[in-house]
Formats: structure tokens, sequence, C-alpha cells
């Protein structure tokens, strides 16, 4: 009797530890997640000064009073709701300056989103003023289907949607509004 008795507990005691070798599974990620919340930002930044390099030449700097770092979303992103400016430079090192109200940068795509009060300008003192504006890092190429102004030597071009390089070398100004105006400074 003490031999089945024995027997019975072995098997119960396997029976529970195969249950929970095969009921167990890989969720460390989801415990990474306890505590964190789906909507709130992974980290804060305060006063950031972040400068981008190419082959150790400083391509752009990005300067924000306050930055959300949104990476442990599936598609990461850093938001700037306080505003952002952010210098581009060009392989003479010549600066463009772009400011905004607020901005979002996609990680995975290189894009920055760019919103109110948005302006660019130029180092020949060209400058696009805008409500919304993109900026496509791994082309170096701005643009947007909003309206937009374009002062340029004395001209100044209003229209609706706005495509170019970062030198505007490459530029269009699309479904124009008024033309070019000639204004004497």
């Amino acid at each position: 009797m003490t031999v089945l008795i024995k027997h019975i507990h072995k098997t119960i005691v396997l029976a529970i530890a195969l249950t929970m070798v095969f009921s167990c599974k890989n969720n460390f990620e989801d415990v990474k997640k306890i505590g964190i919340s789906e909507n709130a930002p992974i980290g804060i930044a305060e006063n950031m000064n972040l400068k981008y390099t190419d082959s150790g030449r400083v391509t752009a700097l990005l300067r924000s009073p306050k930055m959300l770092d949104f990476s442990n979303r599936d598609f990461p992103f850093s938001e700037f709701p306080d505003a952002v400016e952010l210098d581009l430079f060009d392989e003479n090192n010549q600066k463009s300056t772009i400011t905004a109200d607020y901005a979002i940068v996609y990680d995975k795509t290189g894009l920055i989103d760019m919103q109110g009060n948005v302006v660019l300008a130029s180092p020949d003192n060209d400058t696009l003023f805008a409500e919304q504006l993109y900026y496509d890092q791994n082309r170096e190429w701005l643009f947007t289907n909003q309206p937009v102004k374009f002062k340029s030597k004395g001209n100044i071009l209003k229209g609706n949607i706005f495509d170019s390089n970062v030198e505007f070398t490459e530029g269009q100004l699309i479904e124009s509004k008024e033309g070019v105006i000639t204004v004497n400074e």
C-alpha cells in the first residue's frame, strides 16, 4: 500500500511539473511593460541640444526645451511639445535654420513633422513660412501640402504645396495663389 501511495504522489508531482513546463511561455516583453502606461513616454529630456554627425562633420543641431521619448511604442517617435529649433548644415558648412512650435521625429522613417509657425531661413536669406513642414532626414528633402509663403531676394511667392531640397535649388511651389510680387526694400 505504501508503495502505491508513493507511486501516486510521484505521478501527481510529475503531472504538475509537466503542466508547469508546457504552460510557460516567453513573455519577457510583457514583463518589461508592467508599470508603463502605453500612452506615457518612456523618458523626458529637458533643455536638450542634440548634434547629428556624418563622417565627423556636424550635419544638424536640434534644440528644444522639452522632448518626450516614445521609443517604447511599436512605431517609435520623439515628441517636442514646447518648440524646436533645427539647424541644417550643407557640405560647405552653411546653415539653414528651421523653427516651429511643435515637432515629432519618427525614428523608423527619419521623418520630422514640424507644426505651428514654421519658419525656415536659408544662408541666402530666403525664408519659408508655413503652418506645417516635413523634413526627410534620409533624402535631405523638405515638403508640405499646406499653404506656404516663400520670400526670396525681394520676391514673395504664395502657394499650397512646397517641395524642395534643403538648398532650395530643386524647389517647387505648386498651386500658386498670387505669383511673384517684387518688394522694394
